[in-house]
This record gives structure tokens, sequence and C-alpha cells, in this order.
């Protein structure tokens, strides 16, 4: 059985806490590996590493961090198949899903090798008499990321990619469910040549994080996850004096209009919604047909298809999607079907009681579709992070457009339509942070930033794109005057233009 410790100045290091955690192989159930638990003194070791490692890394112009960057990007290709292997292995997500986690980091690392010219500065020569004034990026020092199972690579390499190009060191506390594939990360950025230090992975609980949010010398921690748990991140960290970006739950939703290609928006709402058995804050939980005949025309359509559902191992070939994370995700999922029975939501197709035959003990779940959801249901209400789809019928667009704008999340929508101005409108009009037009899963490009509204999304700036940049450096603006012999005497006005 595999034994996990910690990542801290270029070497893999032990548990020293005597607290561990069982990772699991959600496809059968079985523990796959132990993970050492960081107490505080470990994330100090962590920390103290990272700071001693970073001065001279900042000192390291752009282009040669880039080059780092550039091999790292070619040693996840010569192990993509293993990471993929492992990731699936202890997520349970399929293997080409597991692919998927990993190319949507490594673009975003993609991105961060434009560094040289992201860090660049502004100048403005005469700007008032013999002034000129220009600005440079420079780095904060130590970062952290304190990321979700969900996304063992992408959410990892979404914060150290910038933060690292930028010239900072960084942190990593992942999820304790799945830690295998950031250790992997850790040891292909030090043999891409990052130098130890710059890099460093604890595994913990709470205790970690709360080590990592108090650490003074932590200047900025991104988060992904719940909702609960962000807001407490942000607040411990910006009370600690930290730069913050927070990114919580979601209710992303689905608008159909009478006029698309209903064919297509199922297909959409099917991959879109229990593709990675629904552990996607992008996933769309939420669908909602403007009018009867639509919602009927697309219930006909979707019934079949959920009931068709390929559930097996992560290792399948050809499965549409595997197991939950743990037994717990899985019991979790299960009673908030309960909760939308007893509140009177119709349960069209009922998949708690799937079992994968030679798998008994993993933790699958079959594909559930719920019609007639009412926005007072919790069902409708919460995050439920699983294969469960609910479908809302509003009456008219402007009702539909409400649901969207009303609800307390604010991460992903979503709307199928075959007119433009219909389409336009929307996008104008949802108070909604990413939007997709025929687009089920509106997951923007690296260069674009990510990130939702509302209690979706707690900080003032978004993950990767030009936001990392921001987030991940402090601007210096600098008024220079070489005197040439002028003599101006002391002045007690405020300097100005004029």
């Amino acid at each position: 059985m595999r034994t996990y410790g910690h990542f801290i100045g270029g070497k893999h290091v032990a548990g020293k806490s005597g607290r561990i955690a069982d990772v699991f192989q959600p496809l059968d159930g079985s523990v796959f590996a132990k993970v050492a638990l960081a107490s505080k003194a470990e994330v100090r070791e962590a920390v103290e590493n990272a700071k001693a490692a970073q001065p001279a890394w900042a000192a390291t112009n752009p282009q040669r961090r880039a080059r780092v960057l550039m091999k790292f990007l070619e040693l996840c290709a010569r192990d993509n198949e293993k990471m993929a292997e492992l990731l699936a292995r202890e997520h349970g997500k399929t293997i080409p899903d597991a692919k998927g986690d990993i190319q949507r980091g490594l673009e975003v690392v993609e991105f961060a090798i434009g560094a040289p010219q992201m860090m660049k500065g502004e100048y403005t020569e005469g700007a008032g008499p013999g002034i000129d004034i220009y600005s440079m990026r420079q780095p904060l020092g130590v970062c952290a990321g304190i990321t979700p199972f969900n996304f063992p690579a992408m959410i990892p390499l979404w914060k150290a990619g910038p933060a690292i190009a930028a010239g900072n060191a960084f942190v990593l506390k992942p999820s304790e469910r799945d830690p295998g594939v950031p250790l992997m990360l850790a040891e292909l950025f030090l043999e891409a040549g990052l130098p130890p230090g710059i890099f460093n992975v604890v595994n913990g609980d709470k205790e970690s994080v709360d080590a990592v949010l108090d650490d003074p010398d932590i200047k900025a921690v991104g988060f992904v996850g719940s909702t609960s748990i962000a807001e407490y991140v942000y607040s411990r960290g910006c009370a600690a004096g930290k730069r913050v970006q927070c990114f919580g739950g979601a209710k992303n939703h689905m608008i159909i209009l009478p006029d698309a290609d209903l064919d297509q928006a199922a297909d959409a709402l099917i991959g879109a919604g229990y593709g990675s058995a629904g552990e996607r804050c992008m996933a769309i939980s939420v669908a909602v047909p403007v009018g009867e005949d639509t919602a009927n025309r697309l219930m006909e359509r979707l019934v079949p298809r959920v009931e068709s559902l390929k559930i097996g191992p992560s290792t399948s070939a050809d499965a549409d999607f595997g197991p939950l994370v743990t037994a717990q995700a899985l019991e979790r999922v299960r009673g908030y079907v309960d909760i939308g029975v007893n509140e009177g939501a119709k349960l069209v197709v009922d998949g708690r009681a799937f079992r994968m035959q030679g798998y008994e003990n993993g933790f699958y779940m079959g594909g559930c579709l719920f019609d007639n959801v009412t926005k007072d249901m919790r069902i409708y209400k919460e995050e439920i992070f699983g294969p469960v789809l609910s479908v809302v019928r509003a009456k008219t667009y402007a009702e539909a457009l409400g649901l969207a704008n009303d609800h307390e999340y604010g991460n992903g929508v979503a709307i199928y339509t075959r007119d433009g101005d219909a389409a336009r409108d929307f996008a104008a009009k949802v108070e909604v942070g990413m939007v997709g037009i025929n687009v089920p899963i509106p997951v923007p490009l690296a260069y674009y930033t990510f990130g939702g509204w509302k209690r979706s999304s707690f900080g003032d700036l978004n993950q990767h794109g030009p936001d990392a940049f921001r987030f991940y450096t402090k601007t210096k603006t600098v008024t220079s005057r070489w005197p040439s012999g002028i003599k101006d005497g002391a002045s007690f006005v405020i300097p100005t233009m004029a």
C-alpha cells in the first residue's frame, strides 16, 4: 500500500504529526493509500523552505522561469498516461475525464509561459517637466493554494502555474482524498528545473488549512471548494492581512427556449449534468425549459438518455462516468434524492439502487432525474454535487431568466436557442459570472479569467487569465526626475501635472 507524506524543499518527507487518513479507491471501495496529515509545524517547515528559495527565483528573469514551465509541460506529456491512471484511481472519474482534468490545468501553465509579457509594466516619458513615470510588477513572495478533490490536477495547476511564473514560491495544500497527482506534479516541477523549495506540497485537513491562513509569511491564498468553507477561508485569510481569492459552490442553470434544437440540448444536459458523476462546480444541475410543450418534448428525450447512461469503474473504456469519491459523498447524494422525493418533486429516473456488478463495494450511483422541481425545494437551492438533474418548468423567458438571477449562486449558466436576439439579451442581463450560448459548460479558455458571482466567489480577482498575474503580483510605480542643474527650491504644494 502506498504511503503519502509531503513534498518540502525539493524532497519527499514523511509525516511527523502521527495523524494519517485513508485514501480510497472509489471503483471498489478499497483503501488505496495512507496519507499523512500535516501539523502546523510541518506547514511552517514548507513555508520556511519556500521563503528561503523565493528571492533567487524572483531574481531569475521571466524568460528563464518560462523555460522551466516549458520543460514541465514536456514531462507532463511524457507521463500523461501514468498521471491520468493515478488520478482516476484516487478520484473515481474515468481515465478520459482524468486526462481532461490534466489538460485544462496544463493549458493555464501554457498561458503562464507568457510571463515575460504579462509581467511588463508601463512607461510614460515626459509626464511632467523632466519627469518620467514607470511601473513594474513584482512577485508577492510566498503564496499558497488550498484545492479540492474533484480536480486534483487542474486546480493546483491553475493556482501554482501563474504564481510560479510570476516569481513567487508556492505551498499547495491539496485535498487529502486524492493527493497522489499533486505530489507527482511536484516531482515533475523539480525534474523540469524548478529550484527546490519553490513548489511544496503539504497534505492535511483543517489543522493545516488554518496553519496556511495564519502564517505571516504567506502573502496570498487561493481556494476552491464549498461555499461555507470558501467564506471561512476568505474571512480568516483577510483578517490575517493576506490577499485571498475563494471560489465556492454553484447551482448552474441551463435555459432551453422553445426554438432550441432539443436533441442538441438534451445531449448537452446529459454530458454537463452527469459527467464526472456530477462532481464539478460547473456541472449543469438545473434544466429550465420554457413552456409546457418545450418541457414535455425535452423530457421525452432526457428520460431514455438518463436510463441508458453507462456507469462503470474508472478503468472502463466505455463508461460515461464512474463512482463518487467517497462513501460519505455517495450517502450525501442519495440523501438529497430522498429529500427531493419528500418535498414533492417527481423522480422520473431513480439511480439510488444502482450496484456495479463485480464492484459492489464501490461508491456508485445511477443517474437521477427530477421533474416538476420548484424553487422553494432544497434540491433546487442547494448544491448536490452528484449525478442528479432537476427540471424546473418556466412559463416564460422572463421567469427562466429570473430563476438564474435570483439564485444565491452565480457560477455558470447556459442558454440553448436559435434566436440571436434572445441569446444577446440573456448574456447582457443574466447575473452570473460565466455564460454559455449553446455551450453547456462555459469554462473560459486559459487566457480569459474564470470566476463566478454572488456566493460562488469571494474576492476581487478571478482565476487564470490576466487576473492571475494581477493576483500574484504587486505593482510598484516610480516617478523619476533627474535635476540637470534645475534648482526649484522647497515646495509645499502637492505635486500636480498642471
